[in-house]
Parts: C-alpha cells; structure tokens; sequence
C-alpha cells in the first residue's frame, strides 16, 4: 500500500479532531479524557494482545533494537552538545531541545500507521512496540536530566527517578505482561483475547482524535507567541531537521548495518521520522523549560511529517 493512503487517513481524523475542538462540538477538556483513556487503557491492551500472541523469537528482534535505539541515542547527544555550545551552562535546555530532536510520537500516530500501512501483520504492532519502549526510556533520561538541571531539593536519587519513569508507564506495562505471557506459551481464553483486542482495536481513531484536538489547542495557545522571529525559526527548523531527516536516515544506516531488512528496515524509518510526541510538550511545561518552543515545534513537525514521510519511504524502498 502506498504510505500516502494511511497519511490522508491518519490526517484526516486529526483534522477532524482539530475541527471539533474549534467549533467546541464535545467539552473543551474531552481531549484530556481521551488522551487517558488512550494512554492508560486501549494502548496497553492493543500491544499486550499483539505481543502475547507472538513468538518470543519474533519480539527479540535484537537488531531492530540496537539500530533504532543507537540511531536515537546519536541524535540525542549530538543535539545536547549542539546545545551547549550555544548555550552553556544550560542543561534544562539542551535536555528539552534533544528531547524534541528525538522522542517520536511512535504511539498516538505511528501505530494507526503502521496498522493502516501494514495490515494483518503483527510485527507492525510488535516494531510500534519496541520504538515506544525505547522512547520512554529516552524520555526517562530527558526527565533526569531535567530533575538534576532545576531541582535542588529532589527527594529520589535520578536512577530512583529513572526507574519510576519506566516501571509506572502503562505501555511499559502493557507490553511487558504480553512479552511475559509469550514468553511462558501461556495461550489466554478465546473471550479474554477478544476482548482485549477490542478495546485495543480502539486505540487509533481515539488517539488520532485526541491528537487534532490537542493541535487545536495548542494553535489558539500559540497565537501570540513569536513564531515568526527568525531565532525562533531557526532553532525549531533545526529541531525538525534533527527529528524528520537525520534521525531516520542515521537509523536506516544503523539498522542496515546489523542486516535489518523488508519491512522492519522500512518500519523502523517510517517510526524514526514521526514529528515529536506532545508529551515533550508536557515535560517541558512541567519544568517551565522550552515549553512554547516545544508547543510550536510539534505543531510544526505535525504538518513537514505530511510531505516529509512519503519521500522518506520511498527513498528506503528503493535502496533497501
């Protein structure tokens, strides 16, 4: 299937959500309560049913792993040394701005891809899976970084906050209960698999829903911002060429160099070039640190993924 058929569809539904949030259709806080449901509940039990009914084998896909993790970790710090340069003395900063360059939104946008680009294949689910994984643990380190840059009477030592960061995520959760359930053979009951399924199957149209919604509030949040000053322009430029073009493409040459192929090699492009997820956003609003540059970035980043994806997958199909 060509990537442009599941973008239109992708796009589609969170315009749609942006419409709604516009024209205050549903409450103003529905975005929040789908965002949960999403993240808490449907996105967990789509990539716990996928992963349980996996052979271990396939989930262990070790060169997938070490590819796309490696591939994430360059950009990162070469966009914390980048940073530094230019700011020093500035660790919060460079934290957030790295953060921005490297956590894709892997879930609410890259599995309704995947699923759409790739149907009736679990190992899209199981690559969603994986590159969800390794961003939480990115974010993990974004968070301690973070903690040691502004907070000065933190109560928990960073690997303390680290380990937090990652044991009480839900996808984290999700996907080690069904790597656990492979793992053990353990075949789960016909009416519970099904069930789980269904929920899970909710997954996408809801987090693409909640993400227009979000995008609408964060284009009326932005308003009155700089957007157009041309640092501004110049760093959230810079930040979108680090996550939609260089991360994918160091990650097509990493995942080739420990013989990564087919659909995974094209996959782990396709995850590696999504715009930045809005729980950057989040972190950095939480720490009161590049919070409209992250706002503005994704928003930007959202709309380049339109015209940037295709080109990128084509590309890897013809050289892969």
């Amino acid at each position: 299937m060509n990537i442009l058929t599941p973008l239109f569809a992708v796009f589609g539904i969170m315009l749609l959500g942006t419409l709604v949030q516009k024209l205050r259709f549903l409450p103003v806080e529905t975005d929040q309560v789908l965002n949960q449901y999403v993240y808490y509940i449907a996105f967990p039990a789509i990539l716990l049913i996928a992963l349980a009914q996996q052979p271990i084998e396939e989930i262990l896909q070790w060169g997938f792993i070490a590819g796309y993790s490696a591939g994430m970790l360059v950009i990162y710090l070469v966009c914390i040394g980048i940073s530094l340069l230019v700011n020093p003395k500035q660790p919060a900063i460079a934290a957030v701005r790295a953060l921005n360059a490297t956590f894709g939104n892997t879930a609410f946008i890259g599995i309704p891809l995947l699923v759409i680009l790739f149907p009736q294949q679990q190992s899209a689910l199981v690559a969603a899976a994986i590159a969800s994984l390794l961003s939480v643990l990115m974010f993990a380190v974004a968070l301690v970084s973070l903690e040691l840059a502004t907070n000065k009477q933190r109560q928990h030592h960073a690997a303390v906050i680290m380990l937090l960061a990652v044991v009480k995520n839900p996808i984290v959760i999700g996907c080690f209960i069904g790597v656990a359930i492979s793992a053990l053979g353990i075949t789960l009951p016909a009416g519970l698999a099904m069930m789980i399924q269904q929920i899970g199957n909710t997954s996408s149209p809801c987090a693409l829903f909640a993400v227009g919604m979000v995008l609408a509030k964060a284009m009326r949040y932005q308003k009155d911002s700089k957007v157009f000053s041309l640092a501004n322009f110049i760093e959230l430029s810079l930040i979108n060429l680090f996550k939609l073009i260089l991360q994918p493409a160091l990650v097509y040459f990493m995942l080739k160099g420990v013989g990564v192929t087919g659909d995974y090699l094209v996959m782990g492009v396709i995850l590696s070039a999504l715009p930045t997820a809005a729980s950057v956003y989040l972190l950095a609003q939480r720490y009161n640190t590049q919070a409209s540059t992250s706002a503005q970035g994704i928003l930007f980043g959202t709309i380049v993924t339109f015209f940037s994806l295709p080109i990128l997958e084509q590309l890897v199909k013809t050289y892969s």
